[in-house]
């Protein structure tokens, strides 16, 4: 029985998933919605957590929430394409007694075709909510910091000024 159980115990440890339920944002503005008044872009987004639990979850998540808030751009590059990159540093939450915390945390650089730097900025988001009973709080917590951070990042795309 005691085997029985620690298997089950061990299936449900491995299939949860701190980011399970949360959904990329979309957020489009008519006025921008691509950086830099162009169409082609490449897209990079690497995971540089310490810890890389759940990585290809959390590389969509940013990657599809750009893709959906900037429905003008063509994210297969080619010929004159510059490179959004984003290096994800801290996607996770924790609970603290009876609070939780999250935080998400990535560097978005924007590079013209040749390479120069156009703009390079960090985009955080630390929220804090209590641990409500019958909740899921952790992909809640995880939602809103996906959304908080993507706000501001695309806020730093939509600034690009139009390439010349």
């Amino acid at each position: 029985m005691r085997l029985v159980l620690a298997i089950c115990a061990a299936v449900l440890v491995a299939s949860c998933s701190s980011t399970a339920g949360v959904k990329p944002i979309a957020s489009p503005d008519a006025e921008v919605p691509c950086p830099g008044g162009r169409v082609n872009w490449n897209l990079q987004v690497a995971d540089q957590r310490a810890e890389r639990r759940d990585s290809e979850r959390v590389i969509a998540l940013v990657r599809d929430s750009l893709s959906r808030s900037l429905p003008g751009c063509r994210w297969s590059g080619g010929p004159g394409a510059g490179t959004i990159s984003i290096e994800i540093h801290r996607f996770e939450a924790t609970l603290d007694e009876a609070m939780w915390d999250a935080v998400a945390e990535w560097t978005v650089s924007v590079r013209d075709a040749g390479g120069r730097t156009l703009t390079e900025f960090d985009s955080s988001s630390n929220p804090t909510r209590p641990n409500y009973r019958n909740e899921n709080n952790e992909r809640a917590i995880l939602q809103e910091a996906l959304e908080e951070a993507m706000q501001r990042t695309l806020i730093g795309l939509r600034a690009v000024s139009p390439l010349g």
